[in-house]
Formats: C-alpha cells, sequence, structure tokens
C-alpha cells in the first residue's frame, strides 16, 4: 500500500488495552511524577494462532477438508465454549454445507482467524498473505460529518477521497534491500519494487 502520509491512525486505543498491564500504575499529579512498570510477558505467537495456520494449511493440502482440519479450529471453538465447526454451520446458517468443501472452508478459516485473534496485529499479515487487500483496503473512507452544528446533521456518512487507497500486486510482495541487490549480483529485485 503506498501511504502518503495521512493514512496513518492513531492507534493508541490498541496500547492501553493489550500492550500496558492493568498493573501499571502512574501518577495523575505534577507535584509527584511517577510510574511503576509491571514486567509482563507479551506472547509473540499464541496456541490457537498455530492451530489456525495448521488447520489452514491441512485444508490447502487436501482436495476437501476432513476430521484433521475441523478438529484443529474444534479446539479453539471448545475452549471458548462453542460447537465444533460443522455443527455450527449445520444448526445455524443458510449455507449449511460451507464446511465441507475446500473454498468455504478457506473462508471460515479466514473469519475463525479474524475473530480469534483480533487486536493482535495479525490481520495485516493474513490479508497479504491471503492476497485480499483489494477487497478491504479499497473501499472509500467513510466518516461522520465532523462540521456540522446540528446533531441530525452530524451523523451523515461522508466520503473522505484523500484517504482512499490503491492495492497493486507488488503491495503483497517485499522488496530486497538495496544493500543486499549490491552485495549479490545474482538477486533479482521484487517484482513491481
Amino acid at each position: 500500500m503506498r501511504w502518503r502520509g495521512l493514512e496513518i491512525f492513531s492507534t493508541g486505543r490498541y496500547l492501553p488495552k493489550k500492550i500496558i498491564p492493568f498493573e501499571s500504575s502512574a501518577s495523575q499529579g505534577e507535584a509527584n511524577k511517577w510510574y511503576t512498570p509491571y514486567d509482563y510477558r507479551f506472547p509473540l505467537i499464541r496456541l490457537a494462532d498455530l492451530y489456525l495456520l495448521y488447520s489452514e494449511a491441512l485444508n490447502e493440502m487436501k482436495g476437501q477438508p476432513d476430521e484433521e482440519v475441523y478438529y484443529w479450529i474444534d479446539l479453539i471453538r471448545k475452549n471458548a465454549g462453542l460447537k465444533g465447526v460443522v455443527e455450527s454451520w449445520a444448526n445455524s446458517s443458510v449455507n449449511p454445507d460451507k464446511p465441507l468443501n475446500k473454498i468455504g472452508m478457506r473462508e471460515i478459516i479466514q473469519r475463525e482467524r479474524l475473530i480469534e485473534l483480533a487486536f493482535e496485529a495479525q490481520r495485516w499479515w493474513d490479508v497479504r498473505r491471503w492476497k485480499i487487500a483489494d477487497q478491504y483496503w479499497t473501499l472509500p473512507y467513510m466518516m461522520w460529518t465532523n462540521t456540522a452544528k446540528d446533531p441530525d446533521e452530524f451523523y451523515v456518512p461522508i466520503h473522505l477521497p484523500v484517504y482512499d487507497r490503491q492495492v497493486t500486486f507488488r503491495d503483497y510482495l517485499t522488496p530486497l534491500r538495496i544493500y543486499d541487490l549490491r552485495i549479490n549480483p545474482n538477486l533479482v529485485q521484487t517484482y513491481g519494487w
């Protein structure tokens, strides 16, 4: 994604919830400025992430999903108090056969990753890996108007074209460093970079 500097948004709401443990404390007054940090071991990868990645790999490897593919997702769902993926889709969906084919199961796994790993900085990498950024990141940037004086006019959605993004194939790839290209003439720069 080609950033112009305007698309960068504040992630300040993420930090207090996930990075700064609730045991940390800071003073509120000007007289005594102090901060008490708490040594928190932040998980780099969770077991649920591994289960979902493994289930995704099995689904892509096999012609059709089988019990092994369902098993790893069902472990996560069971931990959350939910029924298995096949049973849930059979009982509560307008498309009960979705987990029975490869494409449907792929969409279910992607949705499970979105839900299970919410606010854990995985979605950006998943969207790039699945090459679906053009479906999500190119939508028009909409917000409520912030110039209205009347409350009824405030909740009117407006489009901000300055924030619209373009996604090309090159945005799914990572460029090689110039340094690496210079010291090894056999390397070729990544397509599009």
